[in-house]
């Protein structure tokens, strides 16, 4: 256990050298170790919870059943990433295409349960601050908003996001750096009128794309 703190990326290949084997307890343990961040991954892209309950089961499946032609020219994290960008990205457009708008959003949904300390007016507040913050980041072309929760959110490195994306590192700093001029136009239109606190793993997220591009947590109405 102390030699995989040191050495995640290697611990995992070791697991899936195992998981090749047959040995099906350590592709559990793959999934113990990024079932949380592929599921995050996929609902902030997604917008949808049942979406990306299904979504996380149908990569680790679809993972299992291919592990044996892993050839480990990525990392396997790389490698269920890039399966689940696509699968989150394909079913939001999908939902768009339908016309299906969900009445209340779950990435706000979940914050305001920790967030809110069951106040009303607390609850409202913050709705008001996660629903423009979401709706900004929302708004950015597909690509761009992949790109910022990748790293931003799930705080991976521009490489690793340059290879779960199929393109170079500067095109990840370029789209960081143009999707911090978008949030920015969009957000400062707005008041914000409620501090975003950071006392869960999904309102930490939102606090990060706050602190990340220089937006304020708070300002008075």
């Amino acid at each position: 256990m102390e030699q995989q703190d040191k050495n995640p990326h290697a611990a995992a290949a070791e697991l899936v050298r195992r998981a090749q084997a047959g040995d099906d307890s350590a592709f559990g343990e793959l999934v113990r170790r990024y079932r949380e961040r592929i599921f995050a991954l996929v609902l902030h892209l997604s917008g949808n919870e049942s979406d990306a309950d299904d979504i996380t089961q149908e990569v680790f499946l679809g993972a299992y059943r291919a592990i044996g032609k892993f050839a480990g020219r990525s990392e396997f994290f790389t490698w269920v990433y890039r399966i689940a960008v696509n699968r989150a990205l394909n079913a939001k457009r999908d939902r768009s295409r339908r016309g299906e708008t969900p009445l209340d959003d779950p990435r706000i949904t979940k914050a305001l349960a920790t967030d809110a300390y069951g106040d009303p007016v607390r609850a409202a507040e913050l709705r008001q601050t996660y629903s423009r913050l979401l709706h900004a980041l929302d708004r950015l072309p597909a690509e761009m908003r992949t790109t910022v929760v990748l790293v931003t959110l799930q705080g991976l490195s521009h490489g690793e996001a340059a290879v779960i994306q199929k393109c170079s590192a500067g095109t990840v700093a370029w789209r960081i750096h143009k999707a911090r001029k978008r949030l920015k136009k969009a957000l400062f239109s707005w008041s914000w009128c409620a501090p975003v606190p950071a006392s869960s793993p999904l309102s930490h997220d939102l606090k990060a794309l706050l602190k990340e591009y220089g937006l304020p947590a708070a300002s008075p109405c």
